[in-house]
């Protein structure tokens, strides 16, 4: 009983008309977890154009988990403020483009979803180490990172101006 007859994968066999041992998927199969209806989450994208919206509401948490993920994953080349000089830019590598070039402070959120799932130029693809939503919660990051190099005081709230010029409250 230990000794069955068996076919390995792929293997031929006569016993079905196509020859095969296994039989293909059952058309439109979709493995369990990977229906990915949410074309926005899952690709950035709305009606095939690069988006400039988030597809869920961008929290402090979430930027707090953007930030734990960029620092992982992007500062090494792109360094903690996104200015294109991390360590192994320092030690050799060519340097990614900072993040605060005006061609990337106008590109659409989803142009850096899209890099980071599809990799670019050297930059090869995160998708498999990053999930989904937190490749959002990067892009908000880095969104995070453009402002606070290109911020001007009108964007600080009225109660919280006199703390930039020392003045007591």
């Amino acid at each position: 009983m230990h000794v069955q007859p068996r076919y390995e994968p792929e293997d031929p066999s006569t016993f079905f008309a196509d020859g095969r041992s296994e039989r293909p998927p059952v058309e439109g199969t979709v493995a369990r977890g990977q229906l990915r209806t949410d074309e926005l989450l899952y690709t950035g994208r709305v009606n095939g154009a690069v988006a400039d919206v988030f597809p869920f509401a961008i929290t402090a948490p979430d930027l707090s988990r953007g930030r734990e993920r960029y620092n992982i994953y992007c500062s090494p080349c792109h360094d903690y403020t996104g200015g294109g000089n991390g360590m192994i830019v320092q030690r050799g590598f060519p340097s990614p483009p900072s993040f605060h070039l005006e061609r990337l402070r106008q590109a659409p959120a989803g142009h850096f979803f899209e890099v980071m799932t599809n990799g670019f130029g050297l930059m090869y693809s995160y998708a498999s180490r990053i999930s989904p939503e937190d490749r959002w919660c990067i892009a908000a990051y880095i969104r995070a990172l453009q402002l606070s190099q290109h911020g001007s005081a009108g964007d600080v709230p009225d109660f919280e101006r006199p703390t930039l010029t020392g003045q007591p409250q």
